[in-house]
């Protein structure tokens, strides 16, 4: 099989099919062979002392590795793609890489909890401060810059509610500064918004999610300018942190079928949505790609696609029912499954605990539910929505 050369005029799926790795590399074998590593020999000693030998040790990378980080700087555009265990580690990695006591931090307040966790805690403690912004600032976050703001941390659309952040605005704005601009996209990935091409300067993707695709696999991919690259693979060389082969392989093949799966999850679940606006019991559908969903213009002007994550929210009536009917709600659910993370192939649906919120209120309607769409038919998946909403509605 010839192996495609010009990337730029290809589409995505040919891309996210024949990106990261050259079978004529390998014998043919259309996937790299997977190693495992720790010790690498060298040919003799000038070598050895050199240290210029492509493959020195595990922790700096394996043939398995590189085609991995190779795939994704296709998909971003990137000059380097660093790959940790989890993505939560793609979260704290690039915070300390480029922070220092005494530095100034910005995060959007619609941030994923284990990041503001670890803003309030460990940066906190190595003398980092940390201010949290509203996701509809734009340019006027020009206001909470200060001399010493290093870092403008993003997500969007936010975690669970899904704002959506001017990201170029704000990119121009730090820039301006001094500052570097860090994204988490898990929700869109690179597929449907190319984090670097929109001012950014670190993309970060748990592969976990979409990536992988089949939930069997913790992964974190950060993704840096040339700019930026230097730092952030420095860090991780001082700090040891890498991920093992195995998971590499499974993220990379999980990758070439990205595209069509994201495309399912897109088409189900954006149609869900629509079907339970209006439903008895739904008090609000929060999805970005609904017209009328604030900042959805923000959206369709950026965004190429919509993820399989989205939220409703209850008609909670008395609060003090909100947790009996999320509860009835979750606990009626025949195919959704109850658990956290999402991306992978099943549907899942958890209560989500917005109380760490700082400038935005969460919804006042009625408690919070996560949908994570997968791969089984809508119509299902939509009894099963109503099934719980049945006896959500129960509850009084």
């Amino acid at each position: 099989m010839a192996k495609p050369t010009d990337k730029a005029e290809l589409g995505i799926n040919t891309t996210l099919t024949h990106a990261g790795n050259d079978p004529r590399d390998f014998h043919g074998f259309v996937n790299p062979p997977v190693v495992h590593a720790s010790t690498v020999l060298f040919p003799d000693a000038k070598t050895m002392a050199s240290n210029k030998q492509k493959y020195t040790y595990g922790t700096h990378g394996t043939p398995t590795t590189d085609a991995l980080a190779a795939a994704i700087n296709a998909l971003e555009g990137s000059a380097g793609t660093m790959i940790v265990p989890s993505g939560l580690a793609a979260v704290t990695i690039p915070l300390l890489a480029f922070l220092k006591p005494g530095d100034h931090l910005l995060v959007v307040d619609s941030i994923y909890f284990p990041t503001r966790r670890f803003c309030n805690t460990m940066l906190s403690d190595l003398g980092v401060e940390t201010t949290y912004y509203d996701p509809a600032v734009g340019a006027g976050i020009e206001a909470l810059m200060k001399p010493n703001t290093k870092v403008v941390f993003t997500e969007s659309p936010g975690s669970n509610t899904y704002e959506i952040q001017d990201i170029p605005a704000i990119s121009e704005i730090a820039h301006k500064h001094g500052a570097v601009v860090m994204m988490d996209n898990t929700w869109a990935t690179p597929l449907y918004f190319k984090a670097l091409d929109f001012g950014v300067d670190i993309t970060i993707n748990a592969a976990t999610k979409y990536t992988s695709g089949h939930s069997d696999v913790l992964l974190g991919l950060v993704s840096a300018t040339a700019e930026h690259w230097k730092t952030l693979l420095t860090a991780q060389t001082n700090l040891g942190v890498c991920a093992n082969s195995d998971d590499c392989y499974l993220v990379l093949r999980g990758l070439r079928t990205m595209g069509v799966r994201l495309s399912h999850h897109q088409h189900a679940a954006l149609g869900l949505a629509k079907d339970l606006q209006g439903k008895a019991g739904v008090a609000k559908v929060l999805h970005p790609a609904l017209p009328d969903f604030p900042g959805h213009d923000l959206w369709k002007r950026d965004f190429k696609g919509s993820s399989g994550l989205f939220s409703i929210v209850l008609d909670g009536g008395d609060k003090d029912h909100w947790v009996a009917k999320a509860h009835a709600f979750l606990d009626a659910l025949q195919i959704f499954g109850l658990g956290y993370s999402w991306g992978g192939f099943e549907s899942l649906a958890v209560l989500v605990s917005l109380k760490d919120r700082t400038i935005i209120p969460p919804p006042s309607e009625g408690p919070v539910i996560r949908l994570q769409i997968g791969l089984e038919d809508r119509e299902d998946l939509m009894d099963d929505i109503e099934r719980g909403l049945a006896a959500a509605n129960a509850v009084s």
